[in-house]
């Protein structure tokens, strides 16, 4: 699992208008190439009447998955620039649609690619940019004894904390960063002399400053 990744938060659109052209951008995170295409075909209905639904999309840790289409704009124009602007912002498991309602005035090679572009960077935006950050989840059971000194320690070190549950002794649910699970865990031994139970939990990815 990656320590950290950017993506985006949600789905969302945004238009802008190029030369009397509608460009809509439309964003969605998807775990699987089968959301991708299931997200793509639903913009392809709900804009059925669009002169072209261009798309594009990069899945996995490595961005193993990564598909475009031009949708019948010429070849290089519109898929593999929308592809760009996810590449270049370095998002993942990210899939883009840009709708265009033809306006009139025909823009070009140059004029496609930077539309599709923007399009793109657009729908970005409207979905909230993002970086997941891979933290390890782990329990501390400790007496109550114990619960003013570790919880005041755990603030200082400014620690993302979970639930915690009461019972004939505490357990604190701790998720420090991944990478430094070791330490914490021997940092925790430390702090409580021996007298704590810690159990490892598993990796979860929580948004970066939330």
């Amino acid at each position: 699992m990656l320590d950290r990744y950017k993506t985006v938060r949600q789905a969302g659109s945004k238009e802008i208008v190029i030369k009397k052209s509608r460009f809509i951008g439309h964003v969605m995170p998807v775990e699987s190439e089968e959301e991708a295409v299931a997200f793509i075909e639903e913009i392809k209905k709900k804009h059925w009447n669009a002169t072209h639904n261009c798309s594009a999309y990069m899945i996995g840790e490595r961005d193993e998955i990564q598909k475009q289409s031009d949708d019948g704009e010429p070849s290089g124009t519109a898929g593999k620039p929308i592809l760009e602007v996810i590449r270049n912002q370095g998002r993942k498991n990210v899939a883009i649609v840009v709708t265009r309602y033809f306006g009139g005035i025909m823009l070009g090679a140059g004029g496609l690619i930077r539309a599709y572009t923007d399009g793109a960077v657009a729908a970005i935006e409207s979905g909230e940019p993002i970086t997941r950050v891979l933290h390890r989840q782990i329990l501390v059971e400790l007496d109550y004894t114990w619960l003013g000194k570790v919880e005041n320690e755990l603030r200082n070190r400014g620690v993302r904390m979970g639930e915690t549950n009461f019972a004939d002794t505490v357990t604190l649910t701790c998720l420090p960063l991944d990478g430094d699970a070791e330490s914490f865990m021997t940092w925790m031994v430390d702090l409580t002399q021996g007298q704590s139970l810690i159990t490892e939990g598993e990796r979860l990815y929580f948004i970066e400053g939330e």
